[in-house]
């Protein structure tokens, strides 16, 4: 069988204002917001494009959670977007309340990116890919 992801989970301490927040930054989908058997908010949602689902919740009953981190770290770092006009993403997504944290950048025979801090302390990556040439090549 082949893996696929099956869903990104964010936690957050008020999972429907970050919900909120991804649906007007991204234009995400709430599919459903319950509290769980485990006593945690639980949000569904699911990207524009249907590919990827999303799950933010509070803590579970009893569960202690630590800070978040924006910076670069080792584990989960950051998820990525993709941008067909960086420059304006960047200034929608500040007026969001997200906060550039570097770039953007030019990857060498890549695409330009840059990363921002999301709600929540979550680092996101914005990606612009290469323009294609017309007529292909050289």
């Amino acid at each position: 069988m082949p893996y696929r992801i099956n869903h990104i989970h964010l936690k957050a301490p008020d999972p429907r204002k970050t919900a909120e927040w991804y649906v007007r930054a991204f234009n995400f989908k709430i599919l459903s917001d319950e509290t769980r058997s485990f006593g945690d908010r639980f949000v569904r949602c699911q990207s524009d494009d249907g590919g990827i689902a999303v799950n933010i919740s509070g803590a579970r009953t009893g569960e202690r959670l630590g800070p978040g981190d924006a910076s670069a770290h080792h584990g989960l770092e950051h998820f990525g977007f993709d941008s067909q006009d960086i420059e304006a993403d960047i200034r929608r997504l500040e007026g969001l309340g997200a906060r550039l944290l570097e770039g953007p950048t030019q990857v060498p025979n890549g695409p330009r990116i840059a990363f921002l801090q999301g709600p929540d302390e979550t680092r996101l990556e914005l990606v612009q890919p290469v323009k294609k040439l017309a007529g292909g090549c050289c």
